[in-house]
């Protein structure tokens, strides 16, 4: 029997053109409430799989007839096993290539725009986690910001370019995904930078990334501003590209503020990300378009699926950015955090160089969804 496939890139496109469809996803329920696939006009029915072992006759009345079904599951198996069942009782239905792996995994890049004296600047959206990379490229030379561990997609896309990477940046020690930074620059024999407050237990050598630390790449002077922005970690650093762009790393999100307590110490830092965002980031220019490193919601895509705001624009309207209160502003930080991370401390030695898991472990490390912002 032939049944439909849909893959990852084909959903990314339904969610930036806000277009219908009905997921069914047979995970079990505690992982479907924990973390689904968002789109503006999704809707969802969780029937765990192992209910549907019997037969899908007690769901048809369920599955809208004007609409395009999805399965979804961990890693396709069951939902190839249930499309086939829906099938068989002459529903049309697809399912996800690669389950919830797939799309954990899936990334597109965008171009955000044009840089001084010719250069382009690109954002890579992992959208079923939310996380965000960033490559400028100029004269034949990249910078990679916040790579992710699927390596690949950004070496070959710089191929595709005609640049060779030179510069790879972590804006701070990730702990809720596996940094591909390091594995990039040994391949394209460039300089990793990592902020040397957050890299003292690392195993590895690198360029310690310090405020005023400026690189250029290509022959137009693109230069990367480090600005030292500490509170989601004790390093956390944010870049000014081109005079024009502020990468925050996870200090500041669109709709949030970065969390301070994955280290443990959220009392301590708090203070540390209050000045980064009340007083670092009030002294830049408020027309800097603020290109973060995580997104939270589906709601904060912009129309062309980018993520992307005014530095103007998250001080009118960033509710985290608009508590004059030191006091509330401490409550509001420290008794409004998510869940950890899953794996978040393993996550964090493997970024250190101290274990090295196998790809299918980094995987699973990693499953879920990004939880770096305070709610």
């Amino acid at each position: 029997m032939t049944v439909n496939i849909m893959t990852a890139k084909e959903v990314t496109k339904k969610i930036i053109n806000k277009e219908q469809l009905f997921i069914l996803d047979v995970r079990n329920t505690d992982d479907f409430q924990d973390w689904k696939i968002e789109g503006e006009k999704f809707e969802y029915l969780n029937i765990p799989y192992f209910d549907l072992l019997d037969g899908v006759e007690a769901i048809l009345d369920k599955l809208p007839a004007d609409k395009d079904i999805l399965v979804v599951c961990a890693k396709e198996g069951s939902s190839i096993f249930v499309t086939e069942m829906l099938s068989e009782v002459g529903m049309t239905v697809s399912y996800l290539k690669g389950g919830m792996k797939a799309w954990s995994e899936y990334l597109v890049p965008l171009k955000i725009g044009d840089l001084k004296d010719g250069g382009e600047l690109y954002q890579f959206v992992r959208i079923g986690k939310g996380c965000l990379s960033y490559m400028a490229i100029s004269n034949g030379e990249a910078v990679i910001i916040d790579a992710t561990r699927m390596t690949d997609i950004f070496l070959d896309f710089a191929k595709s370019m005609d640049a060779k990477i030179t510069h790879v940046f972590d804006t701070h020690l990730h702990a809720d995904h596996i940094s591909g930074g390091r594995i990039i620059a040994e391949k394209s024999n460039a300089t990793y930078w990592l902020p040397p407050k957050d890299a003292t237990e690392v195993t590895f050598k690198y360029m310690p990334l310090e405020d005023g630390s400026v690189v250029t790449i290509g022959n137009s002077a693109i230069n990367v501003h480090a600005l030292y922005s500490p509170g989601h970690t004790i390093g956390s650093t944010s870049f000014v590209l081109d005079d024009k762009y502020l990468l925050s790393g996870d200090i500041l999100f669109i709709d949030s503020i970065g969390r301070p307590d994955l280290a443990g110490l959220a009392e301590d830092w708090v203070g540390d990300l209050r000045e980064s965002l009340y007083k670092r980031y009030k002294e830049l220019s408020e027309e800097l378009i603020v290109l973060p490193a995580h997104f939270m919601i589906i709601d904060e895509l912009n129309e062309d699926g980018s993520v992307a705001e005014k530095l103007s624009t998250l001080f009118a309207k960033n509710h985290g950015l608009k508590i004059e209160d030191e006091n509330e502003f401490r409550k509001l930080v420290t008794e409004n955090l998510p869940p950890q991370p899953n794996a978040y401390q393993e996550i964090r030695k493997t970024n250190m160089g101290k274990i090295a898991p196998s790809e299918e472990e980094q995987r699973e490390m990693e499953i879920g969804p990004n939880r770096c912002a305070v709610r």
